[in-house]
């Protein structure tokens, strides 16, 4: 038992609860005592309890948010790649297999999603040239 890490971070919406791991007793079993709450976007370590955390528990903690926001960020850029395939295998579907019918349930919410997404990818764009 002595390869378990430290701690134990049950994700949860936007951070984690945060748990000592401890093998070390009488019973030799594994116990878990919450130790804090993180909220990873405000970057807030809240104590749980009357708990005084160690520096070791916030190195810890702090290491924890750092790998999970990169890790957050990675899936992000993911998501907007598949986003891309996505709207290939879209445009594939409606030039070679899509029905009328099929084309009618689909038209108007895929031109409005597309004109929006457009639409904040100018204004971007045109304010990321406009700081250079």
């Amino acid at each position: 038992m002595s390869d378990l890490p430290d701690y134990y971070f049950r994700v949860r919406e936007n951070g984690a609860t945060v748990f000592r791991v401890d093998t070390e007793n009488r019973q030799r079993r594994i116990e878990m005592d919450q130790i804090a709450v993180v909220h990873v976007n405000r970057g807030e370590i809240k104590p749980h309890g009357d708990r005084v955390l160690s520096d070791a528990d916030l190195s810890a903690i702090r290491r924890w948010m750092t790998d999970r926001q990169a890790l957050l960020e990675m899936r992000d850029m993911d998501d907007i790649h598949r986003a891309i395939d996505g709207l290939n295998l879209t445009t594939q579907w409606a030039q070679s297999k899509a029905s009328d019918a099929q084309l009618d349930e689909v038209t108007d919410a895929l031109l409005l999603a597309m004109h929006d997404l457009r639409s904040v990818l100018v204004r971007k764009r045109a304010d990321r040239l406009l700081k250079t």
